[in-house]
């Protein structure tokens, strides 16, 4: 009998190894290209910022060498946020310097490290998604309020004197200080902005290559030179011995004082970290562009994780603390030039971490040729950035000026905890003042009593609501306006008793909401109509869905019957079939009159609508248009292919015949829109393979790539902020482009030099929900909001 021994099926002959073959060798550590280049730029922008940040707080230079090199070594180990860089912030300035002015270094040093113990302890409660419950106007006032104390202290050292220890005795003692100018402090000052601002600007082609060179490294090193050259006499940056170097110590001082210093250092360190990370995850989401990372890597970079970037950075300020630096938290300019820079795993932030302790070791010779005077003028153009328009202009827009001021106020002039929890305050307060604000009238117009409805419809405006609806006559027509997004239901349940009551006594009811432009009809379940048997409540805002009503229904005695007949058809044929009769329910009678006169006369547009047939892009929403004003034509990509091309496709080119030649429409405008899956594909387009229909179209859009690429054309923006991605900038150059090619049809030729017709570039962006039409063509077309001030370039 013979032993079997069992093999898998899946076995196969092993090759035989040569006789002088070295054993397989285990896999090594490899560090991928794309982030050895980001660490380096990275490291390039931190070392200075780190010595003018530790200047700026009062505390010794080498804290804040000690904090990037900790920043970068230990969060970016243990972090969450695998490309976020961490180290000495701007935004924790304030909070450092006070502390040092109240407790001195080394109980500064030791609150540093308890408030790490409270971000470890947070992190393992797992809470870090509570801080971005956090109001973005509170926020964004706080980085303000510290940038604008910032900016104020450190003007002084520019000018060539010493900061005060509180923003209202820097202002107050800044004449005097005007009056005892220090001639080499402020020419070094101005040279170092004035290389900040002009090193991002410079033009062509050998301004891109400068521009990798990062510009906080150029003005400092470029002041440095000068200043030694010239012979200045000037205070420098002094790095004493570390030997000498002053470690953390036990916390001396007031109990309820060192818990509210630890509470707001922990408050500040978090809010901006855990906020830091969100903003990475977006720009990496929107980075187009493959880092060049080697053989065997991936640009693949996951989600943050907030807890553990929580636990990262609370360890990061236990370590910080203990060997004598400044509190540490995710740094915005270094994340973002992180991001730019290709970096592709967490490697790039440990290995500037290592550059960073490699400086501080070696260069200290080097670094104490820098003039404080430069270090003081790069801090303050950080905290000028950081009263950002950008943010002035969204929180006006969602009409949160009130909580944005009063916290940038309230950090200036009491301090950052202080401000914040007034910032909170008032938001909550402004929030029950929304929720309580409800303005309800009622008029009457051609008999016919009209009721509006402004703000939301909660139980506090049912007795308001109840007077006015009882003002109305019985067996009156009412229209009922709900201009509003939210009712609750004790609101409900006395509008719907009033109706019925209304409709009882021979009155008829219609409501509508105004804002959405569609009819609220009854509620489900309770009336008749489309949506009687439906699941969505009548006053929804339209949510690009329909409702679905029930697959049975029940006969008076409670059995279920079967499906109906139409529930026989499909799917997408079911809700065509429900909105059609929602038409004719309820759009029909408002619309019969005008479509019957618009086909009695003809069609008479005064515009050619050349968009994308993205299905997002609703070009009657989007111009507050209606039947027979737009003549529209969609494509893939919103493009127009030039006259003479062998397309085998003369759609678009007979619509712009018809339009200007039969129609005579008055301007034709191009539309594009963010998030273009026709401009994504010619991005990713690759040359060679097989040719669909999707890809002969899609040729017409490469002129708008080569347009793009090429440096002696000024690129396409939007005002107030460059285009977020790669995708983006080319919606933009696109809509440019296809203008140009309207220009060659001789139709479109002869009424532009007859001067009857006008061109008009349009972009869309879907997620703002934002229009912005183009200003100029040629030289740097701009891109503005529509109705907003800046519409030119």
């Amino acid at each position: 009998m013979s032993a079997c021994v069992p093999t898998r099926a899946t076995d196969s002959p092993r090759p035989k190894r040569r006789p002088h073959s070295s054993p397989p060798s285990r896999r090594r550590f490899r560090i991928a290209g794309a982030d050895v280049s980001a660490s380096i730029a990275v490291f390039l922008i931190a070392l200075p910022l780190s010595l003018g940040i530790a200047l700026a707080t009062g505390a010794p230079l080498q804290a804040g060498l000690v904090a990037a090199a900790v920043g970068g070594l230990v969060a970016g180990w243990l972090g969450g946020a695998p490309l976020q860089v961490s180290g000495p912030a701007a935004g924790l300035t304030v909070v450092t310097a006070d502390l040092i002015q109240r407790y001195g270094w080394r109980t500064t040093c030791a609150i540093t490290v308890l408030a790490g113990l409270a971000q470890l302890g947070l992190g393992f409660l797992r809470v870090a998604r509570t801080a971005l419950a956090v109001s973005p106007a509170i926020v964004h006032g706080m980085l303000a309020g510290i940038g604008a104390t910032i900016a104020v202290a450190q003007l002084h050292i520019v000018l060539g004197g010493t900061p005060h220890s509180s923003v209202v005795d820097n202002v107050r003692e800044l004449p005097a200080q005007l009056a005892q100018l220090h001639p080499a402090a402020v020419s070094v000052s101005i040279l170092t902005l004035a290389i900040l601002l002009l090193w991002p600007r410079i033009p062509g082609r050998v301004g891109r290559l400068l521009r990798k060179v990062p510009a906080a490294l150029v003005a400092v090193a470029g002041a440095t030179a000068i200043a030694s050259l010239a012979g200045l006499t000037l205070p420098k940056v002094d790095l004493p011995s570390w030997r000498s170097h002053a470690l953390a110590g036990l916390p001396e001082g007031p109990v309820l004082g060192l818990i509210a210093a630890v509470l707001t250092t922990t408050l500040v360190c978090s809010v901006q970290s855990l906020l830091g990370a969100v903003a990475v995850d977006k720009l990496v989401a929107s980075r187009t562009d493959p880092a060049a990372g080697g053989p065997g890597t991936t640009t693949r970079v996951g989600r943050s994780d907030l807890n553990r970037e929580l636990l990262g950075q609370g360890a990061a300020n236990v370590v910080a603390g203990t060997l004598g630096g400044l509190p540490v938290a995710g740094v915005a300019v270094r994340s973002v030039a992180n991001v730019q820079s290709g970096a592709v795993s967490r490697n790039s932030t440990m290995l500037h971490g290592v550059f960073v302790v490699v400086a501080a070791l070696l260069m200290v010779p080097i670094l104490e040729f820098i003039p404080l005077a430069s270090l003081a003028a790069l801090v303050m153009a950080v905290g000028i950035q950081m009263v950002s328009l950008h943010h002035i202009r969204t929180v006006t827009r969602h009409r949160e000026v009130l909580v944005y001021t009063v916290t940038t106020l309230g950090v200036v002039l009491l301090g950052v905890l202080e401000g914040v929890a007034l910032g909170i305050a008032v938001a909550v307060a402004v929030a029950l003042h929304r929720l309580t604000r409800t303005r309800i009238t009622h008029d009457e117009k051609e008999g016919v009593h009209h009721v509006h409805v402004r703000g939301q419809l909660t139980f506090l405006a049912v007795p308001r609501l109840s007077r006015v609806l009882h003002r109305v006559p019985e067996g009156a027509h009412v229209v009922v306006e709900l201009d509003g997004s939210f009712m609750d239901h004790a609101a409900y349940e006395s509008l719907q008793d009033w109706q019925n009551t209304h409709t009882a006594h021979g009155g008829t009811v219609e409501m509508s909401g105004r804002r959405v432009g569609v009819r609220i009809t009854e509620p489900a379940g309770t009336g008749s109509g489309e949506h009687a048997d439906c699941h969505c409540r009548p006053w929804t805002p339209w949510r690009n869905h329909q409702c679905e009503p029930p697959r049975s229904t029940a006969t008076p005695d409670g059995h279920a019957t079967g499906p109906s007949d139409t529930d026989e058809i499909g799917p997408s044929t079911h809700e065509l079939a429900r909105g059609i009769n929602s038409f004719h329910r309820n759009t029909a009678p408002m619309v019969r009159r005008e479509l019957a006169r618009l086909a009695r006369e003809g069609q008479q547009p005064a515009q050619l609508f050349l968009t994308c047939a993205d299905s997002r892009l609703v070009t009657s929403m989007i111009t507050s248009s209606g039947p027979g004003d737009l003549f529209v034509v969609r494509n893939v990509g919103n493009l127009v292919p030039p006259p003479g091309e062998e397309s085998g496709d003369d759609s678009v080119a007979a619509a712009i015949e018809y339009a200007v030649e039969v129609l005579k429409v008055r301007s034709i405008t191009v539309c594009g829109h963010s998030g273009c899956g026709a401009m994504q594909a010619l991005l990713n387009s690759e040359s060679g393979g097989g040719q669909t229909p999707l890809k002969r179209w899609l040729r017409h859009g490469l002129p708008s790539l080569e347009r793009m690429a090429d440096d002696t054309r000024p690129w396409a923006r939007l005002a107030g902020r460059k285009p977020a991605d790669a995708v983006e900038q080319l919606c933009l150059t696109n809509v440019v482009q296809q203008l140009e090619n309207l220009r060659a049809h001789e139709s479109v030729a002869q009424r532009l030099r007859e001067g009857s017709l006008e061109l008009q570039g349009m972009y869309f962006h879907v997620g703002e929900a934002q229009a912005y039409l183009l200003a100029g063509v040629g030289e740097g077309e701009v891109f503005g909001h529509v109705g907003a001030a800046d519409m030119s370039a």
